[in-house]
Formats: structure tokens, sequence, C-alpha cells
């Protein structure tokens, strides 16, 4: 007769407590949040006007990650070491921190023109790249293209760009004097100025001492006032500022471009975007535009800007292979919005994914009975 060993059954083991029941449910909750959130959809708010009227201040988003692929964490790891790691080592503390390799797993979509995009904004260099505020943009040019823009229409590859319906601009409204008709006229165009009381425009002078309003409107809008008999004037406003790559590593001012190209929001370029395997030749005119390429975005080792080129290691670098796809990210709000116009390319490995889905909108200067923007709710964006 043959014998068969039998092992403990669930039954024969201790039940476990009420606090250990509840205890695992709440790390499994975690845990499978953690990986639904960084694998598949994420929730955003929209705090700032840079992309109205396309997404406006109070919209709740649902961010696919599950087009372009999630991304693995870029925040270096701890790791503890023991005694006998450490015994002739040099190393002087119980721990170190250990960079894995970043990687994106596939998506069902690359990045394309006109997606709105969620990336971490890459001018925060004092923290890894998923450590620092995110930013809600529209793609405006893919790695390999060629962007300018002239008179605020984006061009690429010197064939006009497609231009979002919510693209707004800001003007300067001239007006006799401010009275309820105008002011009830510009909320029912839906201008809105967030900063000020209950979100109305305030009048004022402009430079050349003219009174109206400044207001950030679309082209429809503008043409409507400009119809309106009390409008005496609308005019573009676009605001005298330093952009890149003049300033190469904006907000700092360290590095600055040895060619001056006085570039505006609205005449801007042309300018390359590079492209994975792309070599580079660099000098004085161009070196500007891949500093923070070859300084941050790719991690290379004891770089430092002299005389408007790039050294490494105290040798100027005359030739670059670009490491990974770049893209240029613009706000619909174009005078309203800190962009690439200002700060440069976003890396791939910066992208964290498509905003698709507004659940829910929020107007933050209406009163109770009309906060909810319900024409808004569960909107594909476009």
């Amino acid at each position: 007769m043959s014998l068969l060993k039998t092992t403990p059954t669930a039954a024969s083991k201790p039940p476990k407590s009420k606090t250990r029941e509840w205890a695992d449910s709440l790390i499994f909750a975690i845990v499978a949040a953690t990986l639904i959130r960084w694998a598949t959809f994420e929730a955003y708010t929209i705090p700032t006007p840079s992309m109205e009227s396309s997404l406006l201040v109070g919209d709740y988003l649902f961010v696919s990650k599950l087009h372009y692929g999630p991304i693995t964490p870029q925040t270096p790891l701890q790791v503890p070491l023991t005694h006998q790691t450490l015994w002739g080592t040099g190393i002087k503390s119980y721990s170190e921190l250990i960079q894995l390799p970043t990687y994106r797993l596939p998506g069902f979509s690359e990045i394309k023109r006109n997606d709105v995009v969620v990336f971490h904004v890459p001018h925060q260099a004092e923290y890894p790249a998923d450590l620092r505020m995110n930013y809600i943009k529209r793609c405006v040019a893919v790695a390999g293209d060629t962007l300018e823009i002239r008179n605020a229409q984006v061009y690429l590859n010197g064939k006009p760009g497609v231009n979002p319906p919510g693209l707004q601009t800001t003007y300067f409204m001239q007006v006799d004097s401010p009275n309820d008709e105008v002011l009830a006229a510009l909320r029912a165009q839906g201008v809105v100025e967030y900063d000020l009381p209950n979100g109305a425009p305030q009048a004022g002078m402009d430079v050349n001492g003219k009174y109206g309003y400044n207001i950030s409107c679309t082209v429809a809008t503008a043409e409507y006032f400009r119809k309106q008999p009390y409008v005496k004037s609308l005019t573009v406003i676009e605001p005298p500022v330093r952009l890149f790559p003049d300033a190469a590593d904006f907000p700092n001012s360290g590095a600055a471009s040895a060619t001056t190209r006085g570039w505006q929001l609205d005449n801007y370029g042309p300018l390359p975007i590079p492209k994975k395997g792309q070599t580079i030749d660099l000098s004085p005119g161009n070196a500007a535009i891949y500093y923070k390429i070859v300084a941050r975005y790719e991690h290379n080792e004891g770089i430092t800007w002299q005389n408007g080129m790039i050294y490494q290691n105290g040798k100027m670098l005359t030739r670059y292979t670009v490491r990974q796809n770049y893209y240029l990210m613009m706000g619909d709000n174009r005078h309203n919005s800190e962009d690439s116009r200002f700060w440069g390319f976003v890396p791939e490995d910066h992208v964290v994914g498509k905003a698709v889905l507004i659940w829910l909108s929020v107007n933050p200067n209406a009163d109770f009975w009309h906060k909810i923007r319900w024409s808004r709710l569960f909107n594909i964006i476009r």
C-alpha cells in the first residue's frame, strides 16, 4: 500500500484576524490603484488658462498612458548596502542611489501633431523628470519637423499647420468708456480674466494712452467685437520677450546664444526639431539649440557652456548624435502660455500621456448653482 504525504489545508491554518484582513485589503487596493494610475489612466485638473479656450480652468481630465505607453520610474532608487559591500570600497554611506534605465512600454499610438499632451516640465533640472511639475500643451511639431511661426500662423516643413478651434490671441480692445453693456458682452462671449474678481476683465490704458481692455479670445470672438459700435479698435498684443534659443537655458541666464535671433511669440523660427539618430554639426550658430539636450536630457557627463559652444571634459564638441526624439509644445492661448518658445524641446522620456476626456468642469467664477459647466462633461479632447 502506498502512502501519500499530506500538506496542511487552508482550514488547518489559523484564521486571519479582522485587522490583518483589513490590512491585506488596503495593501492590495493601494498596489492596484498605483499600477492602474502608472500604466493606464490618471486624472488631472487644469489650473491655468494657457490652453484656453480648448481647455478651461476648472476642467478635470483623464490622461491616457496607454496611447504612448507607460514609462518606468526615473527617480533613482536608494539601495541599502551591507558592511561587506562597504568594506574597502571607500563608500561612507550604508545606501546608494542607483539610476535604472528608462524604458517606455509599448503603446498603441505615437505622439502626433496636434495631440494634447501631458509632460514633465523640462526646465526643473533640480528634480528627476518624474518628480517635476506636469504641464499640458498641444504638440505642434514632432521629431524631424522644422517649425516656423509667421504672423501667428504655424508652418511645418514650409506648409501651414492646422489651427485648433480653440486657439486664442491677446488683443487690446479700445472702447470709449467701460460700462455694463461691454462687461456683459465680454461675459457672454466667454472672455475671462481668472486673476481678477469674478473673472471680469478690468479696463485700463494701453501704452498709447487709449482706454480699453486686454482680452484673450478666439478669432471668431475678435470678429464679433470688431463689429460692435462701442469698439473703436482691436489690435493684437505681442509682448516683447526673450525666447529660446537666444535664452539657451530658461529660466537661467548662464547660457546665451552666440547668434541672436530676436524671435517673438507670433514670429518664431525656423527651428528644426531633433530626431533620434540624427547627427548634428555644432557651431556657434546652433549650439544653443542643442545645449540642454547634450547637458541635461541625455545625461552626458562633464558638459559645460563656454563662449557660445558646448564642451565635454574641457574639449569642444563639434558633432553630436541625438539619442531620443524631441517635440515642440505650445499652449492654445498663444500669448499667455509659457511653452517651448521659452524653454525649447520636450524629450520623449518626459511625456506622460495623451489628454483624452473631460469628465468634469467647474467654473471657479460662477455661483453655487452655476458651478458645473454641464456642456463640457464627457467631451472628447481634440
